[in-house]
């Protein structure tokens, strides 16, 4: 039994109850992060913060939010946005969060791709990562239609009328997602669970997840050099600190952490406060009307790659109808990231600019991926329906074909 005695201070009444100290010290001040790093390993700590003031936000708004088909309208765009006070603020903290966390975790993703940071025992950190992605999404779509506007119920009826693409259970699986024939109050209530409720819980364990998976490889870094943490470690602790290739995560890190924050959250109040309509579309300001379809149903910018994957192949290939097709591109796409260290087939950990044929495909991956989302915003028709098609195609050549070969071709050369 520990051997309690009188606590000289709050620290040391917690340390003989909870072993505070050593706590600390695994968590913070003794977890070793690599000294060559640079602003880009700043972004899994950005997005925890855009990750809190979700949730805080969240809880505000939920106060006043009515998840029914004929209140929910009016309790987004009249009761939270003219009547509470300061509600437009939190509304539009909690829709630039939600569309700026995609930004910070597209570049979070390419940062970890072109520094080979899924290798060498990471491989589940890159796919907890994934898993983030994917709930995130979730949450962004289930939270896309609580608003109830025009955007809102179409893009709920196509997005859901995806599974019925599942073999054999397709409709019914389409019947119960939706709880209903269409999309319906019964839906508005299901996702509205899942946004405030089931997702947030599954959020937060991958999460836990994901920054567990960090303490055993550790971080990666620019040279992508395989460190001795224990032999730095020590290093530093014996005083050569600026011979050890290590810093700890507090105050070394963190607090570097704190600063790009800030800089960040300058950006983000100049977005909340003069540029919020580009995470909240026009069309979703009209009250949703099943007899009245929008021009162009489109999804929000994240999703845009996606949504043009799904699209692209307009025409039946070798007897597959080019619904069929669109929906296994898509469903691939979905999970084309994961699949990564399974596809690169290369022993080599090193950044793209030191990988020739793996740098180039980085950068066509990334301007492909650039056209996509651009052409996934504009209307079907003409030339945008074959630059769309052969974009759709590239991605998929680029992950099922190029990948893999230009690896085992490094691997051989090495």
């Amino acid at each position: 039994m520990a051997q309690i005695h009188k606590s000289s201070g709050v620290i040391d009444w917690l340390d003989q109850r909870l072993a505070f100290t050593k706590l600390m010290k695994v968590l913070v001040s003794e977890y070793w992060i690599p000294k060559n790093i640079n602003f880009l390993w700043a972004m899994g700590v950005i997005l925890t913060t855009l990750f809190l003031l979700l949730i805080v936000t969240g809880f505000l708004l939920l106060m006043y939010y009515k998840p029914d088909v004929n209140l929910a309208f009016d309790s987004v765009n009249y009761t939270i946005m003219q009547e509470v006070e300061y509600g437009w603020l939190w509304r539009h903290i909690h829709a630039i969060s939600a569309s700026v966390v995609f930004l910070i975790m597209y570049i979070h993703l390419l940062t970890g791709l072109y520094y080979g940071s899924y290798k060498r025992g990471r491989e589940v950190i890159w796919i907890s990562g994934m898993v983030l992605f994917i709930c995130f999404s979730a949450e962004a779509f289930s939270g896309y239609m609580l608003p109830w506007g025009q955007m809102s119920y179409w893009a709920a009826t196509v997005i859901t009328q995806l599974f019925g693409g599942v073999p054999v259970i397709g409709d019914a699986l389409v019947e119960w997602i939706r709880g209903d024939y269409a999309v319906g109050d019964s839906t508005l209530t299901r996702f509205f669970m899942l946004h405030v409720c089931l997702l947030p819980l599954v959020t937060i364990v991958v999460l836990v997840i994901h920054f567990y998976s960090l303490r055993v490889p550790h971080v990666n870094n620019l040279d992508s050099e395989e460190i001795d943490f224990e032999l730095e470690a020590n290093e530093y602790l014996n005083g050569d600190r600026s011979k050890a290739k290590v810093i700890p995560f507090w105050p070394g890190f963190l607090a570097k952490d704190f600063m790009y924050v800030s800089f960040f959250m300058i950006f983000f109040i100049y977005l909340v406060c003069y540029h919020f309509n580009f995470a909240m579309d026009p069309i979703n300001f009209e009250p949703a009307n099943a007899l009245k379809t929008p021009p162009h149903i489109y999804p929000e910018w994240y999703f845009l790659w996606q949504y043009e994957i799904l699209r692209g192949f307009f025409f039946d290939i070798l007897g597959i109808s080019a619904y069929n097709i669109g929906l296994m591109a898509f469903a691939f796409a979905g999970v084309a990231f994961m699949l990564i260290p399974l596809l690169d087939r290369s022993d080599v950990v090193a950044p793209a600019h030191r990988r020739p044929l793996f740098f180039v495909w980085f950068w066509v991956l990334v301007i492909d991926l650039i056209v996509l989302s651009i052409y996934g915003k504009l209307p079907t028709g003409g030339i945008s329906d074959w630059i769309g098609f052969f974009s759709s195609l590239l991605f998929l050549f680029l992950f099922i074909v190029a990948l893999p070969a230009i690896t085992i071709l490094e691997r051989k050369r090495g």
